[in-house]
């Protein structure tokens, strides 16, 4: 396995991380023991990143990983997140101290630990003072409940404006070959002050695994159709809505050749593509199995050519795909 450092802390973590978001419901079936298995065979494989969320499930996902962790607990650095999914809240967010310390008691009885490595806000709760907010992660730091804390989907300024209170550990963002947008302002931010990077969305939620084609029907109750249409969410109609996803599909299928050169699967170069920048500490990717967990260890220990990342670039250049579009930058 290939280690970096995340950021600042003092920790060193897996260049490829395990995301735990799937489990939590409501984006396909995972079997309990095959999710098990799945976190064991990636601990003996030397994956240390484990992330989750109370929102993923509200709970649900957390009292997976715990589990599924057991005994192995000192292995791993865990991350989960608070901030999101309540409904009696505007926008569904809330990030007051009265959130952050009960949010990390349930979270923590969820895991069955006293103790997580990185507390993340899910995302930015602007009805709430950011300096609110950072006090009382501050605080949970000082209980011994949490070792380091950070954001999720803030922008550039907002990171800046809870530095004023706090310096920010890790943060996490969408990263993948078909978005970009970080590439802007948070990866160079990130850079400048040792921030931690987590990518998420790794596989660009299932289009970088290989298995769609031109033809895929989406079904109505299928988180992708349903969020392709939210005029709101711009990232999933440019994924996955009529008029983008035929091109993305070419797109794929000439990323297909390149990995294939390397005789590596898709996966594989998308995760290595999104490991590339240094600035990045570890790609999260969600795995339903061992052959998966097994799977994305193949993406480290090899190196894309620079040719090949031009090349690589000039592939959603030719289908006419964006990975970096202006309008997306306004709408985390």
């Amino acid at each position: 396995m290939e280690y970096r450092p995340f950021g600042k802390t003092g920790l060193d973590v897996s260049a490829v991380g395990f995301g735990c978001w799937e489990i939590g419901g409501g984006y396909g079936d995972i079997e309990a023991d095959e999710f098990n298995r799945a976190i064991d065979r990636a601990l003996d494989l030397g994956v240390n990143c484990f992330d989750t969320a109370e929102g993923y499930g509200m709970g649900a996902s957390e009292r997976a990983l715990g589990k599924a962790l057991g005994a192995r607990r000192k292995e791993a650095i865990v991350v989960t997140k608070f901030g999101m999914n309540y409904r009696d809240k505007p926008n569904f967010r809330d990030s007051s101290r009265e959130r952050v310390l009960s949010s990390i008691d349930k979270s923590l009885e969820n895991l069955g630990t006293d103790w997580v490595d990185v507390f993340l806000v899910h995302w930015p709760d602007r009805n709430t003072p950011f300096d609110e907010t950072m006090r009382a992660l501050q605080e949970v730091v000082d209980s011994g409940k949490v070792r380091f804390v950070g954001l999720s989907n803030f922008k550039s300024d907002e990171i800046e404006s809870c530095m004023q209170v706090r310096p920010v550990d890790v943060v996490q963002y969408g990263w993948n070959l078909f978005d970009r947008r970080m590439q802007r302002d948070i990866l160079p931010l990130c850079k400048e002050h040792e921030i931690g990077f987590m990518a998420y969305g790794s596989l660009a939620y299932g289009l970088l695994t290989g298995a769609f084609t031109k033809d895929t029907n989406f079904e109505s109750d299928d988180w992708r159709s349903r969020a392709s249409k939210m005029g709101n969410i711009k990232l999933f109609e440019t994924l996955f809505g009529p008029d983008h996803f035929p091109r993305n599909i070419q797109v794929v299928e000439d990323l297909k050749a390149v990995a294939a050169r390397h005789g590596k699967s898709l996966p594989q170069l998308a995760l290595r593509w999104a490991t590339t920048n240094p600035v990045v500490s570890t790609a999260l990717v969600g795995c339903r199995n061992v052959a998966e967990v097994e799977d994305n260890v193949g993406a480290v220990a090899w190196t894309i050519p620079q040719d090949e990342v031009a090349e690589i670039d000039a592939i959603f250049e030719r289908h006419g795909v964006d990975p970096v579009p202006e309008r997306w930058v306004e709408e985390i």
